[in-house]
């Protein structure tokens, strides 16, 4: 009953409900984005439940050529490629803005996301979302059962630490143990980790 109806209705109540401090947030850190010239907000293809692709929105923190430089970084340094082909991220990623690093470790570039919640492509705690290209590198089907979320069990646990197919492991659990409880700790446990900065 809760996966199905009370789910989808705790991610609205809770976003309606933090949406006046969420726009005082999110109004002048925009603004700090835009100084480079750039737009504010940065999407990209997702994919959602039952495999279907959605726009996930973010703040911009990187470069604006970002995947140009992404291709040519890779092509030019083999450890770097070598990380990126086993976590599909980078520990000291060049891409990323001053401004962009302050939000990546506080996780503050989520909060575009909470758009992508309440219209129904993302839930708050849920598989993090992969990448369209991603989908041969992720071993399990679990996934594609739920909607993808802000926070999860992989996002608050070795987030930083562990493979990207590691991922279906914490997606499997999550699917099995889905329930009011569980996302309330989950959704606690997040705060833990923005407050201790530990993104990248």
């Amino acid at each position: 009953m809760y996966a199905r109806f009370g789910k989808r209705a705790l991610d609205v109540f809770l976003i309606l409900l933090a949406a006046p401090a969420v726009l005082l947030v999110c109004i002048p850190m925009a603004l700090m984005i835009m100084m480079d010239g750039g737009s504010p907000f940065y999407k990209q293809a997702r994919v959602g439940r039952n495999g279907k692709l959605y726009q996930m929105w973010k703040f911009r923190t990187m470069v604006q050529d970002a995947d140009v430089q992404l291709k040519r970084y890779l092509e030019e340094n083999a450890e770097a490629a070598a990380e990126w082909q086993h976590y599909q991220k980078l520990r000291k990623d060049p891409r990323i803005t001053p401004v962009g690093r302050i939000l990546r470790k506080t996780s503050l570039d989520e909060l575009p996301q909470l758009l992508n919640v309440l219209v129904g492509d993302m839930s708050l705690v849920g598989p993090r979302p992969m990448m369209d290209g991603q989908q041969d590198l992720y071993p399990g089907r679990d996934y594609y059962d739920l909607r993808p979320g802000i926070t999860g069990p992989w996002q608050v646990s070795v987030r930083n630490e562990s493979s990207f197919a590691d991922r279906a492991g914490f997606d499997s659990g999550y699917a099995r143990e889905q329930s009011l409880a569980t996302d309330l700790k989950l959704l606690f446990a997040t705060v833990a980790v923005v407050a201790g900065g530990s993104g990248h």
